[in-house]
């Protein structure tokens, strides 16, 4: 009973309050939607350069193309398991030309700045290469197998040069790094160095404090369950099962009245809140029929 009524008070919270994107995901993952309804959703956020903007990342308003709302449109076709090739050729297009010198893209353009954005998305320089988000990027495209052949195209290479430097010897630096580093070597070419940096990554995760265990955490911390949404998830050799089950419980105590589940860092606008938590809860939903409680 208790299972029922949380998903259907999220249910009637994301089709009160979210985005026509959520709208789509949710009907697909939990009542026989469609890819194609979800695909068509995201290609309105996509424009003429082939990257994605409109408030896709819901705390950049801007509707100019940036690398980040490009990365989760990519992360988007891969939870539907469909690379669909017209939006992939576009955002190939859209990397291949925001790609810098020594490789890379820049965490954000300059262009986010002249609409609302949260604070922590202030720009200045637009010209510095990041791991976040170059590194799932290409995890991406690495992974995908609909648009083959770019392996042999130089800008590829030259990304691929970048995350290799930026990797280097050391570890992450925090959470937004580490989702980055998995997603990449997960799908990089099994090779001594994709090793080595494996073995580093373990190492930090298993670090006190990397995957925060109190489920009570207040904050912006990163739980057991951001880091293992899924019982195939990288990170899930980490935890132990009671960590998980711990965590799942808090998961669902912390559904709130209204049905969804709340975001934990400050909102750029009520609308900007609005669309955070419908795609969070489409995603709570997820990890809870993943794990078995749905």
């Amino acid at each position: 009973m208790m299972q029922s009524t949380v998903f259907e008070k999220a249910r009637t919270f994301v089709y009160q309050n979210a985005r026509l994107l959520d709208h789509k995901r949710f009907a697909y993952f939990f009542e026989g939607g469609s890819k194609q309804d979800v695909l068509e959703a995201l290609k309105a956020y996509q424009n003429e350069d082939g990257g994605f903007g409109h408030a896709l990342e819901p705390d950049i308003r801007c509707p100019h193309s940036q690398p980040v709302p490009t990365e989760y449109a990519l992360h988007v076709m891969d939870e539907l398991e469909a690379f669909d090739e017209s939006l992939l050729k576009g955002v190939i297009r859209y990397v291949r030309g925001i790609s810098l010198p020594n490789g890379g893209v820049p965490l954000a353009f300059k262009s986010l700045m002249e609409y609302p954005h949260a604070p922590w998305w202030k720009t200045e320089d637009d010209t510095i290469a990041n791991i976040n988000p170059t590194g799932q990027i290409m995890g991406y495209l690495l992974k995908q197998n609909t648009i083959t052949g770019l392996e042999r195209e130089e800008w590829f290479g030259r990304n691929l040069d970048f995350i290799w430097r930026a990797i280097g010897e050391g570890e992450p630096e925090g959470y937004h790094d580490g989702v980055q580093w998995i997603t990449f070597l997960e799908h990089a070419p099994v090779m001594e160095r994709s090793e080595a940096a494996r073995r580093r990554l373990d190492k930090w995760l298993a670090k006190p404090g990397v995957i925060e265990r109190n489920p009570e955490a207040q904050g912006y911390v990163h739980k057991v369950l951001d880091w293992i949404a899924s019982p195939r998830s990288y990170a899930s050799k980490f935890v132990a099962e009671s960590d998980v089950e711990l965590h799942l419980d808090a998961m669902l105590e912390q559904q709130r009245e209204d049905g969804g589940w709340a975001i934990t860092f400050p909102a750029v606008s009520p609308m900007g809140e609005l669309e955070w938590r419908g795609s969070l809860t489409v995603d709570r939903l997820r990890t809870l029929q993943a794990f078995g409680r749905l």
